[in-house]
C-alpha cells in the first residue's frame, strides 16, 4: 500500500438478496475520530472542532470488494462515494463485511477501509428512526441549546430519551429472533462528520444497530449550521430506503421540531401500502396542531399514527396495534 496518510470511511451499508448500498468518504489525511470521553468542555469542544476539519479527497477513484466481486466508483467533490450493485450471488439475511480502497491513477492502493453491510429477512419488519430529539435530546428548533449539547457533552454523556432504549429494543426482537433482528435505518439532517460520534452513543445506551444516513459533510467554518440544513435530502433518502426494499413493511419515528411530520406524510401519501406505523414526538407544543393535522392525512391512508411525549406511550401504543409481541 501506499505511503500515505489518506483515509477511507465506509459507513454501514444496506440492502437485500441481491441489491446492495454501501456509502463513504476518502479524505486526504486520516480524520481524528477518537475521543476520551471527557467532561471538560474544553476537550470535548476541541475534539468536536475536529470532527469538522477534513480535507475530502475529489474525483479519486475507489474499488469496493465483496464476495470476490468488484465493483469501481470514484468520489464526488467532497469525497463522498455510493456504490449500488447488484450480488452474482443471492445475499443471506444478516451483516456481511466490504472492503472499499481507494486507488491511484496506476492502480495502486492509497488507502483502505472495511465496512458492513446489514441485510434483512424479507418477511421482517423494518424501522426508519430520526435521531436528534426523536432518540436524543437535542433541542434542535433552538440552534444555541443545540450547540450547547454538541459542545458541553461527549457521546456517553449525550441523554437519550426515558424508555426509548425498552421501546426500540422490544421493537428490534418482536416477531423474530435474536439473531436475526428487526433491521433499523437511523436517518438525520446531522452531518457524516458525526457519524462515529452518533455510533458511540447508539452503543453506549445499546440501542439497535443500524445504518446511519447523514447528511453531507460540513467543514468547520460551518459548524454553527451543523443539523439546520438537508431536510430536503431526509426526505429522498427515506424514500431510496423503501425503493430498496419494496416488500418491507416500515414503522417511522420522528419529532416535531422540524419538518419530520411534513416529511413522514409526503411518504405514507406516496407510499401508502409501504408503511405500517407513524410515531411522532411532541417536543414543540406550539406544533402540535399542525401535527395533529398532518398525522390525520396519515390516518387517512390506513396507517396507525401515534403523537406521544413519552416513550411509554408509544410502546403501549406498539403493544396495542401488535407491533410488539410479548
Amino acid at each position: 500500500m501506499n505511503n500515505s496518510s489518506a483515509s477511507v470511511k465506509v459507513y454501514h451499508g444496506y440492502g437485500h438478496t441481491n441489491n446492495l448500498v454501501v456509502y463513504g468518504h476518502v479524505f486526504q489525511y486520516k480524520a481524528h475520530t477518537e475521543q476520551g470521553f471527557s467532561n471538560n468542555f474544553f476537550v470535548n469542544i476541541a475534539h468536536l472542532f475536529k470532527l469538522f476539519i477534513l480535507k475530502p479527497y475529489p474525483f479519486v477513484n475507489v474499488r469496493l470488494t465483496f464476495n470476490q466481486q468488484q465493483v469501481f466508483q470514484k468520489t464526488e467533490y467532497d469525497g463522498f462515494f455510493k456504490f449500488e450493485w447488484r450480488s452474482f450471488e443471492d445475499v443471506v439475511a444478516g451483516w456481511h463485511g466490504v472492503v472499499v480502497e481507494a486507488i491511484d491513477a496506476h492502480g495502486a492502493v492509497i488507502a483502505m477501509g472495511k465496512g458492513e453491510i446489514f441485510v434483512p429477512h424479507i418477511t421482517q419488519y423494518a424501522f426508519i428512526s430520526d435521531i436528534d430529539d426523536t432518540i436524543m435530546i437535542s433541542h434542535s428548533a433552538t440552534i444555541g441549546r443545540r450547540l450547547r449539547e454538541l459542545f458541553v457533552k461527549n457521546p456517553r454523556t449525550r441523554k437519550t430519551f426515558d424508555d426509548v432504549y425498552t421501546h426500540y429494543t422490544a421493537l428490534a426482537l418482536s416477531h423474530t429472533t435474536a439473531d436475526q433482528p428487526n433491521p433499523f435505518f437511523y436517518v438525520s439532517s446531522s452531518e457524516w462528520n458525526l457519524y462515529d460520534y452518533l455510533v458511540e452513543t447508539f452503543r453506549f445506551n445499546k440501542l439497535p444497530e443500524g445504518a446511519f444516513l447523514l447528511n453531507q459533510i460540513k467543514r468547520w467554518k460551518n459548524l454553527i449550521k451543523t443539523g439546520k440544513t438537508g431536510h430536503e435530502g431526509k426526505l429522498l433518502r427515506v424514500m431510496r430506503i423503501i425503493d430498496a426494499f419494496p416488500n418491507q413493511k416500515f414503522v417511522f419515528f420522528g419529532d416535531n421540531s422540524q419538518s419530520d411530520p411534513a416529511i413522514y406524510t409526503t411518504i405514507a401519501e406516496k407510499y401508502p401500502k409501504n408503511i405500517q406505523a407513524v410515531y411522532i414526538r411532541n417536543v414543540r407544543r406550539d406544533m402540535e396542531l399542525t401535527t395533529k393535522e398532518l398525522l390525520e392525512r396519515i390516518a387517512a391512508k390506513g396507517i396507525a399514527t401515534c403523537l406521544f411525549v413519552d416513550s411509554k406511550e408509544a410502546l403501549m401504543h406498539s403493544e396495542r396495534i401488535g407491533l410488539i409481541v410479548n
